[in-house]
């Protein structure tokens, strides 16, 4: 998607904030080496999000319990999660009435690094990831590990990920929007899959963006 920032995007750029989801490139070796714009690290006791309209980080809630996000967590430029993304889940789990969710494929990066603040950009490597059902609604979760980690860079599919870091994931997206006194919202992992059904899954967001947003491409490239 590089028209969206050639030629005038990248001149606004040396001026103002590209915003992270439009804004921002994907990678020239996507989907094997990503782009991720991290919204959140395990130091984080409020959830934080991106405003789609401002492209700035905004405090979603504090965080209800005491379960921090256990990897850098954000999700990837120029992704969508639209019919290409709800046709995967949709086969996988048998359930033909699940859609995407509107938002950028979530991303969560594993690293030994101690990095102490998001709204940043990393070069992450997918992995694997978690099949996550909301509802209806398909929220997929990227596994992927810091370019170039000094001990994570090692791992090439999610087998090779210890077990704990796996449950410690699903056991976080499968709690932390919940409220004290309120009833559990109907979440679910459905499925642990590895490496080539990570890159299938976010060669289907890269193409529902391009769908989605074609209009958008357009104008940007008239410039």
């Amino acid at each position: 998607m590089a028209s969206l920032m050639d030629p005038i995007g990248k001149l606004m750029g040396l001026r103002y904030k590209s915003h992270p989801w439009h804004g921002v490139e994907i990678g020239a070796m996507a989907p094997e080496i990503v782009t991720a714009f991290i919204e959140m690290v395990p130091t984080d006791t409020v959830k934080y999000e991106v405003d789609k309209a401002t492209g700035y980080l905004r405090i979603d809630r504090p965080q209800r319990y005491s379960s921090l996000v256990p990897a850098l967590y954000g999700f990837i430029p120029q992704t969508f999660s639209g019919d290409e993304v709800a046709a995967l889940a949709a086969d996988k789990t048998g359930r033909p009435d699940i859609k995407g969710d509107g938002d950028p494929m979530d991303i969560c990066i594993l690293t030994e690094k101690e990095i102490s603040h998001g709204d940043i950009l990393v070069s992450a490597r997918p992995i694997g990831g978690l099949r996550m059902v909301d509802g209806n609604l398909s929220d997929d979760k990227i596994i992927a590990v810091l370019q170039n980690d000094l001990v994570y860079d090692q791992y090439q599919d999610i087998e090779d990920v210890p077990a704990l870091v796996i449950e410690r994931l699903r056991h976080y997206f499968l709690t932390y929007k919940d409220i004290p006194g309120a009833d559990k919202r109907n979440a679910e992992v459905t499925h642990i899959f590895g490496r080539e059904e990570a890159l299938d899954l976010i060669r289907r967001s890269m193409r529902d963006y391009n769908h989605k947003f074609d209009n958008l491409r357009k104008v940007l490239s008239d410039y």
